[in-house]
């Protein structure tokens, strides 16, 4: 099958709510962190999840600064090992 034409899913920005197109979204990978203990600070990390962000809010947010960083650190490591 070819690539889909036409309407795409429409993800939710997480900071305004608003509805941009899956290919007009900025994902971002954000930890997930549960706490498992109020009186101590037990933190379990349960991994990634991925969020949407439209370009506005994410330019405010300094997402773009982000993953410019993110991936001059990969194009780092696979360079020297």
């Amino acid at each position: 099958m070819g690539t889909r034409r036409g309407r795409e899913r429409l993800e939710r920005c997480a900071s305004c709510g608003r509805a941009v197109p899956r290919a007009k979204a900025v994902e971002h990978s954000k930890r997930t962190h549960f706490t498992t203990d109020l009186k101590e600070d037990n933190v379990t990390y349960t991994g990634f999840s991925d969020v949407y962000y439209c370009i506005s809010c994410a330019k405010h947010r300094g997402i773009f600064e982000i993953k410019k960083r993110e991936n001059a650190r990969k194009r780092e490591r696979e360079m020297y090992g």
